[in-house]
């Protein structure tokens, strides 16, 4: 007799560590003030936006510099319809999944047509077509940009504080969410695809897998995921223009950093690489143009020294997987 496991020792471990963290986290608004908060909701949203960069890169091999689109698209969506429509800004991020999501299949079709450079080219234009046409509509501020109207803050909740609370454990949950669906996803007939697709793509089409059918659902999804956070981020930030919600440095540059640092093609790799990512930037802020430069360097020498990431290096050398995939065949003794 024999079964199929996805748990191992490390992994037990590793989730029951992470249980004990998201409760930590999500007691937060009693234990850090306005400035932690903020920090930790900034950090939970890379983490959602390099998971799914990952996913789309790491497992389907669709490498796109213009995910800023989807970024962008959200943050619009959110005030779109939250100041033509009068919408309740959370209803507004999980209406903005949805239309990211529609938005992504012509989209798609189209660049997918393109092959390797080409196709990251084509992400990338796509972005900027998009942060083109926002500097027209005129109603949402054009080229200069708008700020959230006050009355729709305060719909939020009626204090300050109680509004910075709700949009930390929004910001928590949506990570989760994200996560939890990735994980879900991977564990799946579908992420066995996935994985034989990352492994040897000609190898996975000579057995019968729809590579193109996988990796449009998975550029969907991906759309999905990043324009709900696109329209959280902009939540936070209160106020939107073309240059910031479309800035590929800020949504897409950093994100591949993140997911390089800390390990592409693993679920524990954007958590890791936002964690290392952070501790760089408060640790260099102050050094101005170097500090980029000096993140320039710190990529190149993981790249060098550790190709598989700084998480790929820990689990190849321990052994560790914090988040079970991989499935085990376990053989049982006959009584």
């Amino acid at each position: 007799m024999s079964r199929v496991e996805h748990a191992t020792q490390s992994s037990r471990v590793g989730v029951t560590l992470i249980a004990v963290t998201l409760i930590i986290l999500a007691l937060a608004p009693f234990w850090g003030d306005r400035q932690t908060l903020r920090l930790l909701a900034e950090v939970y949203t890379f983490v959602a936006l390099a998971s799914l960069w990952n996913l789309l890169a790491g497992y389907a091999g669709l490498v796109s510099v213009g995910q800023q689109a989807f970024v962008g698209l959200g943050g619009y969506l959110l005030f779109g319809l939250a100041i033509l429509l009068g919408m309740h800004p959370i209803a507004a991020i999980l209406i903005a999944g949805p239309i990211g999501a529609l938005v992504a299949i012509p989209v798609a079709a189209l660049i997918f047509r393109l092959r390797g450079a080409y196709f990251a080219i084509g992400t990338w234009v796509v972005a900027e077509v998009f942060r083109l046409l926002a500097s027209q509509i005129t109603f949402l501020g054009g080229g200069s940009g708008i700020s959230l109207p006050s009355g729709v803050v305060v719909a939020m909740a009626p204090s300050r504080q109680m509004r910075e609370f709700e949009t930390y454990w929004l910001a928590l949950i949506l990570t989760v969410v994200v996560l939890g669906a990735i994980v879900a996803l991977l564990r799946s007939r579908h992420g066995l695809a996935l994985t034989a697709i990352r492994d040897n793509e000609m190898a996975a089409q000579s057995n019968g897998i729809s590579v193109w059918r996988i990796k449009f659902i998975v550029y969907v999804i991906t759309a999905f995921g990043t324009t709900m956070i696109g329209a959280l981020i902009f939540l936070q930030k209160l106020r939107i223009s073309p240059d910031t919600a479309f800035s590929v440095n800020d949504w897409t540059a950093f994100v591949i950093f993140i997911t390089v640092i800390g390990g592409i093609g693993r679920v524990e790799g954007p958590i890791v690489g936002t964690i290392v990512f952070f501790v760089l930037r408060q640790a260099l802020a102050d050094l101005g143009s170097l500090y980029l430069l000096m993140m320039g360097a710190v990529a190149i020498g993981v790249m060098l020294w550790a190709p598989k990431g700084v998480w790929g290096l820990i689990a190849e050398r321990f052994g560790w997987q914090a988040l079970p995939l991989q499935r085990r065949l376990v053989l049982e003794k006959e009584q």
